[in-house]
C-alpha cells in the first residue's frame, strides 16, 4: 500500500482512522540526536482537531508515546517507534455508508482494488494518518535545526481570498490566529468566509504555502530524485491535495526567458541569484536560495448535504455526512506540509554525504 517514504531517513505509517491507534516507525535517525518530546507534542498539538470553531470537534489530544529506538533523551541509531492512541471516534457516525461509496472519497477505489475496506471515518485513507507523519516530520525538524535549516509554511489562499507574498509577511506569525495566516487583515476575511461556508453546510478549499530557508547548496539528483519531484511527490501523498508548484509555477509561461532567468553574483564570496524565480532549484538541485511552494488543497468531500451516489451493488442512492468535519482543511494542514517538506530535506542532506569523497590524506611511503 505504499506506506514507507524516503531512502535513507525512512519511515513507514500504521493504523487506521477508528483503530486502536496510529503511529509511525522511523529508520535512519541518526544517533545522537537530542529528542525533544515537548517538541514533538507542540507539532501533533498543531494538527490536531477540535483546535477551533473553523475546524472538525473530534477531540484527540494526540498525545505521543517513544516506544523504542530513544535512550536517555537521544536517538540510538536503531528505529524509533512512535504510537498515538486513538480516544474519540464515534464509528457509529459511519454506519450508514457502510454499503455506500460517498462521492470523491477513497471508498470506490478501495473497495475495487482490495475487495474490502474499512469504512469507519475512511479507515488507512482518514487525514488522521496524517498525525503520524507530523510526529516523525518534528524529528527532521530536530535534525535541520542543527543544521540551521528553517521550514515554515501557511495559509496563502481560502477559496478567492489570497494573502501578500511570503515576503511580504512575518512568517513567525503564523500560529497566531486559527486560520494559519500570518497577515491580519486576509485572516480576518478568510474566518468569515470559513464560517459562512461551514453555516452553510458545505466545505471550502485552499492553498498552503511553504518556504524553506538555509537549505544547502546541493541536495537533490539530477535525474529522476530531483528535489523539486520528491517535494512534489511528498506533498501529493498528503490528503485532499490536488496540486503542486514551485517557484514561478504557472505563472512562470507568462514570462520570457530575458525576464524568468535567475542571473548569478558573487556576494561576498557566495554565489547568488538576483530573483528567485527557479525557487530555490536548479536541474532538480538546491542552489541555497529560499525554496518555496505552494500546495491546493481541494474542498473537505465530506459535506452536510445530501448527494447522488450508488451503494456496492450499483444501486442508485442519496448520501448526507455526518460525524465531524473540517469546513476547511488547510490550517491544520500547515504542520503537515511542514513535516513532509522536513522528511524531504532531512533525508536528501543524509544522502548528500555520499555524492562526493571528501580530501584523502596520503599514505605515509
Amino acid at each position: 500500500m505504499g506506506n514507507s517514504y524516503g531512502t535513507l531517513f525512512r519511515i513507514t505509517t500504521f493504523g487506521e482512522s477508528h483503530g486502536p491507534a496510529i503511529g509511525v516507525i522511523i529508520d535512519g535517525c541518526p544517533a545522537g540526536l537530542e529528542i525533544d518530546e515537548a517538541f514533538i507534542q507542540h507539532e501533533l498539538e498543531r494538527r490536531k482537531p477540535g483546535q477551533s470553531r473553523i475546524t472538525t470537534q473530534r477531540k484527540e489530544d494526540d498525545t505521543c508515546k517513544i516506544l523504542s529506538g530513544v535512550f536517555e533523551g537521544k536517538s540510538t541509531g536503531t528505529p524509533i517507534a512512535i504510537v498515538i492512541e486513538n480516544t474519540d471516534q464515534r464509528s457509529k457516525d459511519y454506519s450508514h455508508i457502510a454499503e455506500t461509496f460517498r462521492p470523491s472519497h477513497a471508498d470506490f477505489t478501495y473497495d475495487a482494488k482490495y475487495g474490502v475496506r474499512d469504512y469507519r471515518g475512511g479507515g488507512r485513507s482518514s487525514a488522521r494518518e496524517t498525525a503520524a507523519r507530523v510526529a516523525a516530520g518534528a524529528i527532521a525538524k530536530l535534525l535541520l535545526h542543527h543544521e540551521g535549516v528553517s521550514i515554515n509554511a501557511y495559509v496563502s489562499q481560502v477559496g478567492g481570498i489570497q494573502a501578500p507574498h511570503y515576503k511580504e509577511l512575518d512568517l513567525s506569525k503564523t500560529d497566531d490566529n486559527i486560520v494559519r495566516c500570518p497577515d491580519p487583515a486576509t485572516a480576518e476575511q478568510m474566518i468569515a468566509h470559513i464560517d459562512q461556508v461551514r453555516l452553510n453546510r458545505d466545505t471550502i478549499g485552499g492553498i498552503v504555502t511553504c518556504v524553506i530557508k538555509n537549505t544547502p547548496v546541493g541536495l537533490g539528483e539530477p535525474v529522476f530524485d530531483k528535489l523539486h519531484a520528491e517535494l512534489g511527490k511528498a506533498m501529493l501523498s498528503i490528503n485532499a491535495v490536488k496540486g503542486f508548484e514551485y517557484g514561478s509555477g504557472f505563472e512562470g509561461v507568462k514570462l520570457l526567458g530575458s525576464q524568468h532567468n535567475d542571473s548569478f553574483y558573487n556576494e561576498e564570496g557566495r554565489i547568488r541569484t538576483r530573483t528567485n524565480f527557479s525557487g530555490g532549484i536548479q536541474g532538480g538541485i538546491s542552489n541555497g536560495e529560499d525554496i518555496y511552494f505552494n500546495v491546493a488543497f481541494k474542498p473537505v468531500a465530506t459535506i452536510m448535504q445530501d448527494q447522488q451516489t450508488v451503494d456496492v451493488h450499483g444501486s442508485e442512492t442519496t448520501v448526507s455526512g455526518k460525524g465531524r468535519h473540517d469546513p476547511c482543511v488547510v490550517p491544520r494542514a500547515v504542520p503537515i506540509v511542514e513535516a513532509m517538506a522536513a522528511l524531504v530535506i532531512v533525508d536528501f542532506l543524509l544522502r548528500d554525504k555520499t555524492a562526493k569523497l571528501t580530501a584523502a590524506v596520503p599514505a605515509e611511503k
